[in-house]
């Protein structure tokens, strides 16, 4: 089964009572893991960010 985070309502959805897709992150194995997607959203984008100033820092072309 899978799981989603529903950005919208702050909770945890499951297949069963799955809310539209723009309102969701995911998918994700386990219940904890769409829990904490927030946190792992914030982290993917501190590591890309911090990726794509490297990358201008370092004078290079998209």
């Amino acid at each position: 089964m899978a799981y989603w985070y529903n950005v919208d309502k702050g909770t945890v959805e499951d297949d069963s009572n799955k809310s539209p897709g723009d309102q969701l992150l995911g998918p994700y194995t386990t219940q904890d893991d769409a829990t904490h997607a927030l946190e792992h959203a914030r982290e993917n984008t501190e590591k890309w960010d911090a990726e794509d100033k490297a990358w201008d820092d370092a004078g290079l072309e998209d």
